[in-house]
């Protein structure tokens, strides 16, 4: 049975949405089974249920991080916002690696307006994992909010400034317009990997680059024109083969072919310089004593010399397993195909 992975949203007001999302732990096909059932109870509302098998779980595996994480979020929508605190602020204690706890609790902070603790948390979520996507969002998020309480404050001591009221009013008009396009999010987890879909990003304004190509039909003596879907998907089986030997030697502990997996021109998350992060990379995959790299659900688009490469990743190493999707960008070097950009949970 594949474990469940799960993600809920809280929308803590018209202003600031927070994404929290529960990490995926591979487990015993009964424990799997336990996990499914408070997810269940808790779609179902039934919040005094889900918290009696939770605990119930707990009382024989207590470092449990999942059936931990689902009493925070348990917590969160029953009220009891400083014991949500209390569990997640826990798990980044005995779990620092993982982001999502730190995430929840900026979430239950910019609810209670402490805007300055939801950004360090934010700030925690995103050491820890500099390509988590959401945390990313979510700090923007935090900043704009922070923004706006200074410059109402420099408004407050200085009246005068007529360079404040336009940029208050800026803030503010974001606030307003996700406001009125928002809708209610889902408040229980959903528990299908297949059926967890992120935010619909906003749709791009278009510009003369972005315009739809013309597609001037070949002549009816051309016989070459069919052969183009069979190029294509060789292109993309090429695309899947360089993203399958980067995860290969991910999980062999090869450094060399991992690292030539990426290109020269790879943009290291969280503006880390190459030398830098190559170096974290190192001390991240070579410290563990076993490392599994599984990869699923891939789906390839290609566009040229760029290719875009979506898939759910597994990835096991010692006594921690987490399930995630994950992007990378690749571009055509050569005869290769090597990454450029790489993010976590698009």
């Amino acid at each position: 049975m594949r474990t469940p992975n799960f993600l809920t949203r809280h929308s803590l007001s018209a202003a600031l949405r927070l994404l929290a999302v529960a990490v995926t732990l591979s487990v015993s096909v009964a424990h799997a089974d336990d996990y499914a059932d408070v997810s269940r109870l808790m779609r179902a509302g039934q919040y005094a249920e889900a918290l009696t098998k939770v605990d119930q779980s707990l009382a024989s595996k207590p470092r449990d991080p999942q059936m931990r994480f689902f009493k925070g979020v348990i917590q969160t929508e029953t009220g009891k916002t400083n014991d949500a605190i209390a569990t997640f602020t826990k798990i980044t204690e005995d779990y620092p690696e993982l982001p999502e706890p730190y995430n929840n609790m900026a979430v239950l902070y910019a609810g209670q307006s402490q805007f300055d603790k939801a950004r360090a948390a934010l700030e925690m979520a995103i050491r820890t994992n500099p390509s988590y996507a959401t945390a990313h969002e979510n700090l923007g998020d935090v900043y704009a909010r922070l923004a706006s309480q200074a410059y109402s404050k420099a408004l407050q001591l200085d009246g005068g400034n007529a360079a404040v009221p336009p940029k208050l009013a800026l803030i503010r008009t974001l606030f307003s317009a996700e406001s009125k396009t928002q809708t209610k999010p889902a408040a229980a987890p959903v528990s299908s990997p297949a059926t967890t879909l992120p935010a619909p990003p906003p749709a791009a304004k278009p510009t003369p680059a972005a315009a739809p190509t013309a597609v001037v039909p070949a002549a009816p003596a051309a016989p070459a024109a069919p052969a183009a879907p069979a190029a294509a998907a060789g292109t993309e089986k090429e695309v899947e083969n360089a993203v399958r030997q980067w995860a290969q030697a991910w999980s062999e502990k090869d450094m060399s072919g991992y690292l030539n997996s990426y290109g020269q021109n790879f943009d290291p998350p969280g503006k880390q310089a190459r030398k830098a992060w190559e170096e974290d990379r190192r001390a991240r995959i070579v410290g563990k004593s076993r490392i599994s790299v599984k990869l699923s659900d891939i789906a390839i688009a290609v566009h040229g010399a760029k290719a875009t490469a979506r898939f759910k990743q597994d990835y096991s190493a010692d006594s921690l397993n987490i399930s995630s999707r994950k992007t990378l960008e690749l571009a055509k070097a050569g005869d290769r195909w090597v990454i450029v950009k790489e993010s976590t949970g698009g």
